[in-house]
């Protein structure tokens, strides 16, 4: 079993995992935090994470102690407090006995990269102290990794069984990430494409910032575009679509989008709020696929992965299935929404394929974050 934590953002998550199996999960969001300033703080975002940290790993905790016949065996007295975490009380055989849960945890995950540096830090150094505290393994995992292994991740029934077909053709797009990633096999990736600036979710939460929509922006746009059934009333660029590699660039795109808005007045702007949405999504979206088909059929992979908190949305994931069934092969999402955005669960998934392969990080000491980890 593994103990997984992710402070990579504006979540701070913690989760326990064995296998593919996510026995216990606690995802405290910072957005409300965040929402007045139009994105995320990075100070704030640390600050809430140092606030919190504790109480979500206690929280996962409690979670999975609260399930009967979890544990079978009769334990011993209690032991001493260490750090900050508690000793805990738990059902076994039908009575209560106390025992200190890290007994039974292998290793301590924890994402080192990408993401915010001050926020990465808070998760890094709380691994730090827990393995040192109770003496256990520490597994690095890659944001990235996460978000890839997410359509596999089981829930603590084992449900859902979707076995392994490598390759896949994964397509990661987030608010700080749109990548597009073969992957091969356990653990072994190749990227094919990236973001040379802006991300697709960052574009889409700053579209939705120009049009007083507030923060976080996607879902609204994606509503918005809904009431117009997602139409292509302005035909904004498609950035990058005729170049011969598979990198993504939402920038200009941004700053048209800007342009076009500043022709506009208020009035004008409020009137047609709904049209924009729904053209800027289209937008973003068409690249999107206009690149994962050039993906398809410069790999010749036909598997699809759609990942990432831009993964929620509806139209996009129709989009996917469509592409998906025009070359016969199968399109994956994240198994549960709560795997869309960032979260411990699937960190801890990817660490016990490392686990399995002794992947360990064997230089704690020297653990850092890596905020251009490469795949």
């Amino acid at each position: 079993m593994i103990l997984s934590i992710d402070t990579s953002c504006d979540e701070t998550a913690a989760a326990l995992v064995l296998g593919r199996r996510v026995l216990s999960n606690v995802v405290y969001s910072q957005v409300l935090l965040h929402q007045k300033w139009g994105g995320v703080v990075p100070s704030i975002a640390k600050r809430a994470h140092e606030e919190r940290i504790d109480f979500v790993i206690n929280a996962t905790i409690k979670k999975i102690l609260s399930q009967k016949n979890l544990f079978t065996t009769k334990l011993a007295s209690p032991p001493k407090l260490v750090g900050s975490v508690m000793p805990y009380l738990f059902l076994a055989d039908g009575s209560l006995f106390y025992r200190n849960f890290f007994d039974y945890i292998e290793a301590i995950a924890v994402t080192v990269g990408p993401g915010l540096a001050p926020a990465l830090e808070v998760g890094i150094k709380k691994a730090k102290e827990l393995a040192k505290n109770f003496n256990k393994k520490i597994i690095s995992v890659n944001h990235l990794e996460g978000h890839i292994y997410s359509p596999f991740v089981q829930n603590s029934k084992g449900n859902p069984k979707i076995d392994f077909r490598f390759p896949y053709l994964v397509l990661t797009v987030s608010g700080g990430h749109t990548s597009l990633v073969v992957f091969e096999d356990h653990l072994k990736y190749k990227v094919i494409g990236e973001t040379i600036d802006d991300a697709a979710g960052e574009a889409l939460d700053k579209a939705a910032k120009l049009l007083g929509l507030g923060y976080p922006g996607g879902p609204v746009i994606e509503r918005l575009a809904k009431e117009v059934d997602n139409r292509d009333f302005y035909h904004f660029p498609r950035p990058m679509i005729s170049s011969d590699n598979l990198n993504f660039s939402f920038s200009g795109l941004k700053t048209s989008f800007y342009y076009f808005l500043k022709k506009m007045d208020e009035k004008e702007k409020l009137k047609k709020i709904r049209e924009l949405s729904s053209s800027f999504q289209q937008a973003v979206f068409e690249t999107l696929i206009i690149k994962t088909e050039k993906a398809i059929k410069k790999t010749g992979i036909k598997n699809l992965a759609l990942v990432g908190g831009v993964s929620a949305n509806f139209y996009l994931r129709k989009l996917f299935r469509n592409l998906a069934k025009k070359y016969n092969g199968q399109v994956l999402f994240p198994s549960f929404k709560y795997l869309c955005g960032d979260n411990a669960a699937m960190i801890g998934v990817v660490a016990s394929f490392k686990a399995q392969k002794n992947l360990f990080v064997f230089d704690i000491k020297n653990l850092d974050r890596m905020p251009r980890m490469s795949l």
